[in-house]
C-alpha cells in the first residue's frame, strides 16, 4: 500500500510538472483569446476523401494528406489549438512524428501561429509561398501586407521554404502543386494534390483566404497599392481556373465548408464535399466582394 502511494504522489507530480511545462512553452502561449474563442470550436476530424482528413476546427481548417511516406499538414491555427490538433491525428491513427511537412497558407497568426510548435513536435520542415517567409519565420506581418497593423504578432516559427508558384513536393507518392494566390495577404498560397479511393481520383484544393479586407486606412485604390488590385485579379483567375472536384478553404465558412461537414458527419451521400464548380464559385464571390470594395473606395464610402 505504501509503494501504491508513493506511485500515485509520483504520478501526481510528473503530470504536475508536464503541466508546468506546458504552461511555461513559448510556443504554446495563447494569443488573441477573443477571436481564438470563436474560430477554435472543437470538432472531431473528419475523412474527406481518399487521403484527404480536416484536424482542426469549427471555425479554421487543418488539412492532413496521408501518403506512404508520412504525413503533410496544411496550416496549424493558434498555439491554444495545436495539442487538440496532436490529439486529433492521433484519434485518427496517426502519429503526431510522421507528419513530414507543413504547408502554410499565409502567415496571418489565426492559420499559422501554432504551425511552429506543430513544426517543434513533429520535425516538420515548413513551406510557404516566397513572399510570406520573413513574416512566418519573424511572426510579424510584411508592412505591405493589406492587415499590416491588423493582425496580432506571434512567436516567429523558424527555417521556412519558400514555394514559387506552380512548385511542387511529392512525398510517398502524392505531389503537391502551391498556387499562388497573393491579395489577402503577400505570399498567400493555395495547395492542390490528387487524392483517390474506390469510386476514383479527385482534385483537391486547400485555398487559401481571398477575402478582400485590410487595415482602417488602407486603400486598394491608393497609387502605391496598384500591386494588390493586380494580385486579386491573379488570384481570382487561378482559383477558378484550377481542377477542383474538392475545395477546402482555410476558414470553413468562406466556403460552405462548416456545413458541408456537419453533413459529412451525419453519413449524408453523396459526398457534400465533391464539387466541380466549388472553386470557380468562391473566386466568384470573392471577386464580388472585391469589386464591391473598389467601388466604395473610388466614391469615398471607404477613406
Amino acid at each position: 500500500m505504501a509503494y501504491s502511494k508513493f506511485a500515485f504522489v509520483t504520478a501526481l507530480a510528473l503530470a504536475g510538472g508536464a503541466q508546468a511545462r506546458r504552461a511555461h512553452d513559448p510556443l504554446l502561449q495563447p494569443i488573441e483569446p477573443v477571436a481564438a474563442s470563436r474560430w477554435l470550436v472543437d470538432q472531431p476530424p473528419l475523412h474527406i476523401y481518399g487521403n484527404t482528413y480536416l484536424v482542426g476546427f469549427g471555425g479554421l481548417n487543418v488539412g492532413l494528406i496521408k501518403t506512404k511516406a508520412g504525413l503533410i499538414l496544411i496550416d496549424g491555427s493558434l498555439p491554444q489549438g495545436v495539442k487538440r490538433i496532436e490529439a486529433h491525428i492521433r484519434a485518427l491513427g496517426f502519429r503526431v512524428r510522421d507528419v513530414r511537412y507543413i504547408l502554410s497558407t499565409e502567415p496571418h497568426f489565426d492559420h499559422a501561429s501554432g504551425i511552429g510548435a506543430l513544426a517543434r513536435d513533429s520535425h516538420a520542415k515548413v513551406l510557404a509561398g516566397k513572399a510570406a517567409v520573413r513574416a512566418l519565420e519573424t511572426g510579424v506581418p510584411s508592412p505591405d501586407d493589406p492587415q499590416a497593423g491588423y493582425h496580432a504578432h506571434y512567436r516567429g516559427i523558424g527555417p521556412v521554404r519558400g514555394m514559387s508558384d506552380g512548385d511542387r513536393i511529392t512525398l510517398g507518392g502524392v505531389t503537391i502543386i502551391a498556387v499562388a494566390t497573393p491579395g489577402h495577404t503577400p505570399g498567400s498560397t493555395s495547395w492542390t494534390w490528387q487524392s483517390c479511393e474506390q469510386g476514383g481520383c479527385k482534385a483537391v484544393v486547400f485555398a487559401s483566404s481571398l477575402n478582400p479586407i485590410s487595415a482602417d486606412g488602407y486603400l486598394f485604390t491608393a497609387p502605391e497599392h496598384r500591386g494588390e488590385i493586380e494580385s486579386f485579379r491573379h488570384s481570382f483567375a487561378a482559383m477558378s481556373g484550377l481542377p477542383c472536384d474538392i475545395l477546402i478553404s482555410a476558414h470553413p465558412d468562406q466556403s460552405g465548408g462548416d456545413e458541408k461537414a456537419t453533413v459529412l458527419r451525419a453519413g449524408a451521400e453523396p459526398n457534400p464535399f465533391i464539387d466541380p464548380g466549388a472553386c470557380r464559385a468562391f473566386a466568384a464571390h470573392y471577386e464580388g466582394l472585391f469589386d464591391k470594395r473598389i467601388a466604395d473606395e473610388k466614391a469615398g464610402r471607404i477613406k
